[in-house]
C-alpha cells in the first residue's frame, strides 16, 4: 500500500494508525447500517407506545405540511400534554379525538419498514439504497421542526438562556437527525456500490453485450 507523501512533517505513528484504520472501513459501514436500522426499528415500535404518540404532537401540529393529519390546531394541545408516564384520562380521549394515535401508528408502521429495507442490505442492496435514501426526506422533514416547533427552544421563563440557539430536550432530540442524514447518505452510497458490483459481475458474463457497463 502506498502512503501519499506531503511536504508536511510526517509522524510515523500516525502513519501505522491512519493505514489500521483503514482496514476497518467496511466494518465501519457495516456498524453504521446496523446502527440505522436498530434506530429506526427501536423508535418505529416505540410509535405504538401512548406516551411517544402524545410526544411528537408539538412537531406535527406545527408543521405547516404535516398539521393536516390532526383534527385540532395548534397549539390547543399545550392544554393536553402529557408527562412521560403519566396518565390523566381526559387528556387521552383528547389525544384519541385528535388522531394522535393513528397517525403515530402510521409513522411507526413506515419507520419500521424503512428499517426492514436497510437491513436488506446483504440480500438486496438495491432495496437497501432505496430504504437508506428515503431516510433522507425523513430527516430533513424533521430537520424542519426546528423552524416551525415553538417547544424546541428553550422557553423564557426567568432565566437569560433561552431561545435560540439554546436547545430544549426536544430541540436535543431533533439535532440528532442530522447524524441520520449523513449516515443514510453513506449506507445509500455504500449499498449501490454493491448493487453497481453485483450487476458488473452478471453483464461481463454476458457474451451478447461485452460492451455494456454500468455507469
Amino acid at each position: 500500500m502506498t502512503i501519499p507523501t506531503t511536504n508536511a512533517a510526517r509522524s510515523p505513528l500516525m502513519d501505522r494508525l491512519a493505514i489500521r484504520m483503514l482496514g476497518f472501513t467496511r466494518v465501519s459501514i457495516a456498524l453504521l447500517r446496523l446502527s440505522l436500522v436498530v434506530v429506526l426499528v427501536w423508535i418505529g415500535g416505540l410509535k405504538f407506545a401512548k406516551y411517544e404518540a402524545d410526544s411528537i404532537v408539538p412537531f406535527v401540529a406545527n408543521s405547516p405540511f404535516l398539521h393536516v393529519l390532526y383534527r385540532y390546531p395548534a397549539p390547543q394541545y399545550r392544554r393536553y400534554i402529557n408527562r412521560e408516564g403519566e396518565l390523566i384520562p381526559n387528556h387521552r380521549d383528547w389525544h384519541q379525538g385528535n388522531r394522535t394515535y393513528g397517525v403515530s401508528y402510521g409513522l411507526g408502521i413506515m419507520i419500521v419498514l424503512l428499517g426492514i429495507l436497510i437491513a436488506s442490505h446483504p440480500v438486496s442492496p438495491r432495496l437497501a439504497m432505496v430504504g437508506s435514501l428515503l431516510i433522507i426526506p425523513f430527516s430533513l422533514t424533521t430537520l424542519s421542526f426546528l423552524i416551525t416547533t415553538p417547544e424546541v427552544w428553550v422557553p423564557a421563563l426567568g432565566d437569560d438562556v433561552h431561545g435560540f440557539p439554546f436547545l430544549s430536550g426536544a430541540g436535543r432530540l431533533i439535532i440528532k437527525d442530522c447524524i441520520m442524514l449523513g449516515a443514510s447518505l453513506v449506507t445509500a452510497a455504500d449499498s449501490a456500490q454493491s448493487y453497481l458490483g453485483r450487476g458488473r459481475t452478471l453483464l461481463q458474463s454476458d457474451d451478447r453485450e461485452p460492451n455494456l457497463r454500468p455507469l
